[in-house]
């Protein structure tokens, strides 16, 4: 193996275990349905609507359980972001572009730059072909953004427009869809070891003698919160209404999303030491102490909230879909002429 394709395994870690686990990504995205004010499309709140949104806060953990090498490749590194390594690479975190193989295209362009011994030898990346990339979680979850709000755009124009209700009703499920889905991301957002390298255990250079348990992970993921009980009730009455992440008066704007969800990453980044640290003060053993049910459920509600934000503001700021406006004017004219 070349010299510096060994470099990139030591630098970017493979994450090979999931987030929260399948009910506490239900949970968020429950608590992200609880902020959403009665002016919010009354059918995201119907009974089959929020269970569907519920369920599928589990898919994308399910993607990862198939042994299909396409779905591997794109979905695996989707789920993570090791802030750590930018600095290996020479990128800085401030000037990260918010466009995914714009960001890749940098990760190439940095490793040929620091040794003219790289190439890109996919045989060597993994059975996934995807260990040379950090992650790219801050990027999907405002690609999901753009997502939903693009469905809201479709909904809207076929609900003022004359669309039929067929129409609609399939309209609405895809926003469902990429709702729940999208919810899957903000939870893996709010899990503080998606944010670096120190994923599950420790690694390398340990002067403050953190845990180097391989099953950390998984006990952060739920096994702790299964030990200790989650009182949702009380979670849920800490909620606060929706809001708008940004104001903006010109629908054809760019809006911040990435910047935001990037922040929002990064400041899950400032909590690694602080869930490592409390496991060392055995407040996340066993049932654990007051300290660490408070820390695991601040964070549940962290990325409930986010992603309630990032719903709202994807449906107030949804514009017109004009092109299936025009599409559903020359249907309703050939109607007219028959």
């Amino acid at each position: 193996m070349r010299p510096f394709i060994f470099f990139s395994f030591l630098l970017i870690w493979h994450h090979s275990v999931g987030a929260w686990d399948y009910e506490l990504h239900r949970f968020v995205n429950q608590i992200a349905l609880k902020t959403l004010p009665d002016s919010f499309p009354a059918f995201v709140r119907t009974t089959e609507a929020a269970e569907r949104i519920a369920y599928l806060s589990g898919e994308p953990d399910r993607w990862r359980n198939s042994n299909e090498g396409a779905l591997k490749h794109v979905n695996e590194t989707d789920h993570f972001f090791n802030i750590e390594d930018l600095e290996s690479l020479g990128l800085r975190l401030d000037e990260l572009t918010g466009f995914r193989e714009e960001f890749v295209a940098s990760i190439v362009t940095a490793r040929m730059q620091k040794s003219a011994l790289f190439e890109l030898n996919w045989a060597s990346m993994g059975p996934n072909r995807n260990r040379w990339v950090p992650g790219l979680l801050p990027w999907k979850l405002a690609e999901e953004y753009g997502r939903l709000k693009s469905g809201f755009s479709c909904l809207k124009t076929f609900e003022q427009h004359g669309g039929q209700t067929l129409e609609i009703v399939n309209a609405q499920a895809s926003v469902v869809q990429v709702m729940g889905v999208m919810g899957h991301f903000a939870g893996d957002a709010a899990q503080p070891l998606h944010t670096t390298r120190h994923y599950n255990g420790w690694v390398g250079l340990n002067p403050s003698r953190y845990t180097t348990n391989r099953t950390f992970h998984a006990w952060i993921d739920g096994g702790f919160i299964r030990k200790s009980g989650l009182d949702k009730e009380a979670i849920l009455r800490r909620v606060r209404p929706a809001r708008l992440l940004w104001k903006s008066s010109n629908p054809s704007d760019i809006e911040p999303v990435f910047s935001l969800t990037l922040n929002f990453v990064r400041e899950q980044f400032t909590q690694v030491d602080v869930f490592y640290s409390a496991e060392k003060s055995g407040a996340l053993k066993g049932a654990g102490t007051a300290v660490g049910r408070n820390l695991m459920e601040t964070q549940l509600l962290k990325a409930g909230q986010f992603l309630g934000d990032l719903w709202y503001s994807a449906w107030i700021l949804a514009p017109k879909d004009f092109f299936l406006q025009s599409a559903l004017a020359r249907r309703k004219l050939a109607e007219s002429e028959k």
